[in-house]
């Protein structure tokens, strides 16, 4: 399952994160957060598993889409997968790119447990139906 959490820039989008996070990281649940750098390093629980995705030559969402696989590939019980600001982690604007990507990563996670959640920052009435059907 893919959720998304749409917004404009500072609307507590992240702060939403991490508060979801904490909670699910609280249950018996294994954690994965992808980002660009580690400013959530300190406001994560020890337990969530935090991926500096630029210590990763990944580029593009197929890129991301084969990371995340390879992610799910080494952690068999991992339930979460949480990313913060998706468009900076994939190093791509384009929403159109963004809709087959988790339209791939639908397909993926079809018959699988684990729940990815992301953040995009853009505000929900301005994304494609494709994009927004995942909100």
């Amino acid at each position: 399952m893919i959720k998304i959490i749409a917004g404009a820039k500072g609307t507590g989008k992240t702060a939403r994160l991490v508060e979801d996070i904490n909670n699910v990281a609280a249950e018996d649940s294994n954690v994965v957060c992808i980002e660009r750098g580690t400013r959530l390093g300190q406001l994560l629980k020890h337990k969530v598993r935090l991926i500096n995705i630029d210590e990763y030559p990944c580029t593009g969402y197929d890129q991301l889409l084969s990371f995340i696989g390879g992610v799910c590939s080494k952690d068999y019980d991992l339930t979460h997968v949480y990313m913060d600001s998706v468009r900076k982690v994939a190093k791509s604007d384009n929403l159109d790119e963004l809709a087959v990507f988790l339209d791939k990563l639908d397909k993926f996670l079809a018959n699988s447990p684990i729940v990815v959640t992301i953040i995009l920052s853009v505000s929900e009435d301005l994304l494609p139906d494709t994009v927004k059907k995942y909100c």
